[in-house]
């Protein structure tokens, strides 16, 4: 594939040039004396930083709000007991008063990018239509897609509209993304809590009714926790699973219950409408979910993770959906961040550790992979000068990084203790064999991804979906009445 290639000469001229030069200047300051012993330091210190950030992350995330007292039901005292210590101690949600209104009328909006989701889609609606619970006040489903021709699947989507009333179909004409679908979709929302979800993604049955326990309590918008649901599919799909896992379970999670923020994911969130209606998503943006969480945070709303709203979805299937996934990740999260923290810093929204934890976010885990990467040339220097690591730092050369490979380890195994499902044993101790390995490959594709955001490559590009399962719709078993033909909305799309 040309792409391909073009993608690998990149991932080659980026690191022959962050390790080659590089390793040519330290060498030459060794040749003129120098020992380099602060920049082994400094670098170091990069790397026990980041290992004390995930053993607090992983720390923090073994304990978990609670969306309701009913602990207090247990008969067993340890439980109990431990329950009490957890709330005394503030690491217990079980203190937060228990929602009096009942669930207001919801909606459900769904974006789906045609032909690539095709085959998706309507297993993503019927799903929804299906298992979700609906709420007291009612529940809506609107699906908001593109496509530049007419498909087959639209006429299935339309007699799936017959059978349910719940369901409203948006094409959005001229549209080129996600969020101009989004967008030219919202005047069609009623509901006053609204979910976003990708075509892929399929929530609990009890989504709603969790979102609303935050949000009756002033949260604008609440995050759940994703899962992989064709983890075994291959050895790919096994790591991000288990990557996902601690991204939404542990990292996410204890970010947000230390700092009382988050992030908008982009999927299985829970907005109050009438706050997403005035924010809204720029569809000039490579992530708009992190943009919107920005504007969201700044504007003075708040936005909560809370795991233990699932939902469920599909992970890429080979490395070149992967690539090009993760690289619009890395760059859309450079984008933001250099849109951004400069109004962060100055934000009267967000508190002090707000500011150090989103500053964290958009520039310290972005910047990671390429000062992370400042070892290699540091260690070519030094063997072409034929020395060694000066002992007075080489114990601690050592500390910083037993103490990394650790921390990876340990989040692991409370991911493991975590896991929204129970995932093979082996899963774990593949995704412990590979951590090296896997994170270096995200670590180049961060680097590639820079090096497109400098050239200006920046343009969207949809994830591409992987062969899919045959799946057997209800349409197949039952036969929907001709008459009240469903209205599909016709939108053009706005540009913010």
């Amino acid at each position: 594939m040309r792409k391909w290639s073009v993608e690998i000469h990149k991932a080659v001229f980026t690191h022959v040039v962050l390790i080659g030069i590089p390793a040519i200047f330290f060498y030459c300051l060794r040749l003129g004396g120098w020992s380099l012993t602060g920049i082994h330091l400094v670098i170091a210190t990069f790397y026990l930083f980041s290992a004390f950030m995930l053993l607090i992350e992983s720390s923090s995330a073994v304990f978990r709000r609670f969306a309701t007292d009913d602990y207090k039901k247990d008969k067993n005292r340890v439980h109990q007991t431990y329950y009490a210590a957890k709330a005394l101690l503030g690491v217990g949600g079980s203190r937060q008063p228990y929602p009096k209104a009942p669930v207001p009328k919801c909606s459900f909006l769904v974006a789906a990018y045609l032909p690539n989701e095709q085959d998706i889609i309507l297993e993503t609606l019927e799903y929804i239509l299906l298992n979700v619970e609906r709420p007291p006040g009612g529940l809506e489903v609107i699906l908001a897609y593109n496509t530049p021709i007419d498909l087959p699947i639209e006429q299935e989507l339309q007699r799936l509209a017959q059978l349910y009333t719940e369901l409203r179909l948006v094409r959005v004409e001229g549209s080129r993304s996600k969020a101009e679908n989004l967008n030219a979709a919202f005047e069609s929302v009623t509901g006053e809590i609204t979910c976003i979800l990708d075509a892929d993604h399929h929530p609990a049955p009890d989504c709603f009714f969790r979102a609303w326990h935050w949000i009756d309590q002033g949260y604008d918008v609440v995050q759940g926790r994703s899962i992989i649901r064709n983890h075994d599919q291959n050895l790919l799909t096994q790591t991000v699973a288990i990557e996902f896992e601690m991204m939404y379970g542990i990292i996410h999670a204890a970010k947000s219950f230390l700092t009382d923020s988050s992030i908008f994911g982009g999927s299985n969130g829970y907005w109050r409408t009438s706050v997403l209606k005035r924010i809204r998503f720029n569809p000039v943006m490579l992530t708009e979910d992190i943009d919107a969480s920005m504007r969201t945070l700044l504007n003075g709303y708040r936005i909560l993770h809370d795991r233990s709203i699932i939902s469920t979805e599909l992970a890429p299937v080979d490395l070149y959906s992967f690539w090009f996934q993760r690289k619009r990740w890395a760059q859309g999260w450079l984008e933001v961040g250099l849109k951004y923290q400069r109004h962060v810093w100055r934000s009267d929204k967000l508190n002090s550790l707000q500011k150090v934890f989103w500053t964290y976010l958009l520039y310290y885990c972005e910047f990671y992979s390429l000062v992370a990467i400042q070892i290699i040339p540091l260690m070519i220097s030094l063997s072409l000068h034929r020395t060694a690591v000066p002992t007075t730092i080489s114990h601690y050369l050592w500390f910083s990084t037993l103490l990394s490979f650790f921390s990876g380890v340990c989040q692991t195994l409370v991911t493991a203790k975590i896991g929204a499902i129970r995932y093979p044993v082996s899963y774990y101790i593949k995704h412990m064999l590979l951590l090296i390995p896997y994170i270096t490959f995200k670590n180049v594709i961060a680097i590639v991804g820079v090096y497109d955001h400098l050239r200006g490559n920046n343009s969207w590009k949809v994830t591409p979906r992987g062969k899919q399962p045959y799946y057997h719709s209800i349409l197949h078993q039952t036969v929907p009445s001709t008459s009240n033909e469903p209205v599909v909305v016709h939108s053009t799309t706005k540009r913010l």
